[in-house]
């Protein structure tokens, strides 16, 4: 019998394996372990409406702003993350708190026998623990991001009202595929008999896998970058997002967001076309509610790390972009900005090529090679020895918030300080 959060917590960490802290070997490619754990609970992911959302980038915003609208529009709304930044109980909320610490006691205590005789992974307990909380709580709908993939996630125990794919990229070659056809089919294993498609970006190389899965399930899909584009305008605590009809170039309405990554034009275009096929599923989420809930997306889900400005002079930010696609578009904004020197906090884990990564960061810059505290972390001299052969410049400061501190101490006031490379790395910012 476990008495406390922390034993708990620390009962999960230590004895299930998590795909976060070592990598490939936590990684059930099966949902046998998850049918078992939920029908030991009594299957209460049958118990209230879901929409799933997958993708390589952006699944996590994306989520975040359904969860935000839909509350908004007066839903007791569910939303399940991975992985969390500070706490465990970041990934299960309710109307954007976060499930109580003496639930999770409860549950793992609950279920202790069944973890003993199935033997699942730290990723098939919580999701299953999701679907308990949201079940018991009796909650109108839950948005469930994807963990890995799609098709053999443990998440995809589910048959939402709809599905959303955001976008496809290079990431877990080694488990999703070395092609990007073969990472959409993993990702359009999310796809229902009869339940509606929404892909936020039509890419070309990828569009068929999408087309032809959803055809197969007799699942209608409408790729949302066909009817919606949106630009940004502006810059400041919140952005400008216009929105515009693709084709004829009509402004429809223009969203003040405060999430202002570039890259979230994009997954916007996803939110609305699904706010559109959801309306059209008996919901019922008006103008006021949809401006409303992408207005208060950060305060009303507790959104961290996505182009995350924690400091002004100097500049600091950070972002949980960690693949090539997602460190693409960083990289592309860090570019844009009017600034003196370049400081950048970078860490990555190991099991990830990063040649790709290193080639694309900026040259004139002066590097905090850094290591977040968990085993899959690629060590910090390793990363700049790697670095250099790109011409990549600086110094290796293993721990976080001291690489932090350093590259704040050399920084100017008009300078920028850049923290990311992965997830763990922000998640270790003392100040996030």
């Amino acid at each position: 019998m476990l008495h406390t959060y922390q034993e708990a917590v620390k009962y999960l960490y230590e004895n299930l394996p998590m795909f976060q802290r070592v990598g490939a070997i936590a990684f059930k490619k099966d949902l046998t372990n998850t049918l078992k754990l939920c029908a030991f609970l009594g299957n209460p992911q049958t118990k209230f409406k879901s929409i799933h959302i997958a993708g390589t980038n952006g699944k996590g915003s994306t989520s975040h702003m359904l969860a935000s609208v839909l509350q908004s529009a007066g839903y007791k709304t569910g939303l399940y993350t991975s992985p969390h930044l500070k706490d465990f109980t970041e990934r299960i909320r309710i109307n954007g708190i976060e499930v109580s610490q003496d639930y999770v006691v409860d549950f793992v205590n609950r279920i202790h026998e069944a973890i003993a005789e199935i033997k699942p992974s730290f990723f098939e307990i919580t999701v299953a623990m999701a679907f308990d909380y949201f079940a018991m709580e009796k909650i109108d709908v839950a948005v469930i991001e994807v963990g890995l993939g799609g098709r053999l996630d443990s998440t995809n125990v589910i048959t939402p009202v709809v599905s959303v794919i955001t976008n496809i990229g290079w990431d877990h070659k080694d488990l999703l595929g070395d092609t990007l056809e073969k990472i959409a089919f993993e990702k359009a294993g999310i796809i229902k008999k009869e339940v509606p498609v929404v892909v936020s970006e039509r890419q070309a190389e990828v569009q068929d896998v999408f087309i032809r899965v959803a055809h197969d399930a007799h699942a209608s899909i409408v790729f949302a970058s066909d009817r919606y584009t949106v630009k940004q305008q502006q810059d400041g605590a919140s952005k400008i997002y216009a929105v515009y009809e693709t084709g004829s170039g009509k402004l429809l309405r223009t969203l003040k967001i405060p999430l202002l990554g570039f890259y979230q034009q994009k997954n916007i275009t996803g939110v609305l076309q699904a706010v559109d096929v959801i309306n059209d599923l008996d919901f019922k989420i008006n103008e006021q509610s949809l401006v409303q809930g992408l207005e208060n997306v950060t305060s009303q889900t507790g959104l961290k790390g996505r182009w995350q400005i924690l400091n002004n002079k100097p500049l600091m930010v950070c972002d949980t972009g960690h693949n090539i696609d997602g460190v693409r578009e960083v990289v592309n904004q860090i570019n844009q900005l009017q600034v003196g020197e370049k400081h950048i906090v970078f860490g990555v884990v190991k099991d990830k090529d990063v040649s790709e990564i290193l080639n694309i960061l900026p040259k004139e810059a002066h590097y905090y090679f850094c290591q977040a505290q968990i085993p899959r972390a690629m060590e910090a001299e390793t990363l700049s020895r790697s670095a250099q052969a790109f011409g990549l410049q600086g110094e290796v400061v293993p721990d976080v918030n001291e690489a932090i501190s350093k590259a704040l101490s050399k920084a100017k006031s008009d300078d920028l300080v850049f923290i990311g490379g992965s997830t763990f790395v922000v998640a270790e910012i003392k100040d996030l």
